[in-house]
């Protein structure tokens, strides 16, 4: 029977000049598998469950974050008796355009190693400390005080570099192997990367195919399979998501923007973002600049 996740592809502020939307959430049962081409992170404030990435499950229960990149299927479950409070951070990459060429951001955001732990279970101060940090976000998030965005930039790029810090911490202590499946293992999941950190590249069904060693027609059947969608679909959706990035958060020219997406022209791009966001690029920036 084909596995088809629930793909997520929107989120409330994703088309404004500041794509990151903060939220509250009761989970009484849980929320079914899924992923998205957006990156979120969750912080437990009260409860107990489990969350499963991509095949891999841990606790969940007061202090943990959870960091999900696009590339990962995850799912949760509430245990018996029990609510998860959670904050949930979305937001695009687009939000770093203007550091996205910092190498260490870039590695956290953009080329995210696959083994690489995608949760931390914060204890004592350092929990209590991370709980200031989402409460300061959360309560930043809902005002309207001058420096307000480039504040929570700020605010969430600290959160991100301590969660960093303390996994690279724990993997080094750690006396046990990673859990199985932490690693994003599975062909799907592995391509669904692979496009991620290339899809500025000329990408083809069988260029992609041949270098994972199958052939163009096993590829295409898996997206089928997998996504209920094609591999070109899913091309162009990676591609458009960092365009409309960049076309909300920077000034650059939409050549270049065309260009820095994977597109080889001016004129591809425009009818491709046509076609899938109903609008033109400029109109679309034009749209976006007063949300936020």
């Amino acid at each position: 029977m084909a596995y088809l996740p629930m793909y997520i592809e929107n989120y409330p502020n994703m088309d404004t000049a500041f794509p990151l939307h903060f939220s509250v959430n009761r989970l009484d049962s849980g929320f079914p598998a899924h992923r998205h081409d957006y990156l979120e992170l969750s912080y437990v404030i009260e409860g107990e469950g489990t969350e499963t990435i991509n095949g891999a499950t841990h606790p969940m229960k007061p202090g943990t974050l959870t960091f999900v990149q696009p590339f990962q299927i995850h799912e949760l479950r509430t245990a018996p008796g029990s609510i998860l409070l959670l904050y949930n951070v979305r937001f695009s990459t687009g939000l770093f355009a203007e550091l996205e060429s910092k190498t260490d951001l870039r590695r956290l955001l953009v080329e995210a190693d696959p083994s690489a732990r995608p949760y931390h279970q914060f204890e004592g101060e350092r929990a209590a400390a991370m709980r200031r940090s989402f409460d300061a976000l959360y309560a930043e998030y809902g005002g309207a005080e001058s420096w307000r965005k480039l504040k929570m930039t700020i605010m969430l790029i600290d959160i991100l570099i301590e969660f960093d810090r303390c996994r690279q911490r724990a993997a080094a202590s750690a006396t046990t192997p990673p859990e199985p499946g932490a690693g994003g293992s599975g062909l799907y999941l592995d391509v669904i990367r692979y496009i991620q950190l290339r899809f500025k590249d000329e990408l083809t069904l069988n260029a992609v195919a041949d270098h994972f060693g199958i052939s163009p027609a096993y590829l295409s059947a898996l997206f089928k399979k997998k996504a209920g969608r094609t591999f070109l679909q899913h091309v162009h959706d990676v591609r458009l998501r960092h365009a409309c990035g960049l076309l909300t958060s920077t000034g650059m020219k939409i050549a270049d923007i065309a260009q820095e997406s994977g597109y080889g022209s001016y004129n591809s791009f425009s009818r491709m973002f046509r076609e899938r966001k109903g609008t033109t690029p400029n109109d679309y920036r034009k749209r976006s600049s007063g949300g936020g």
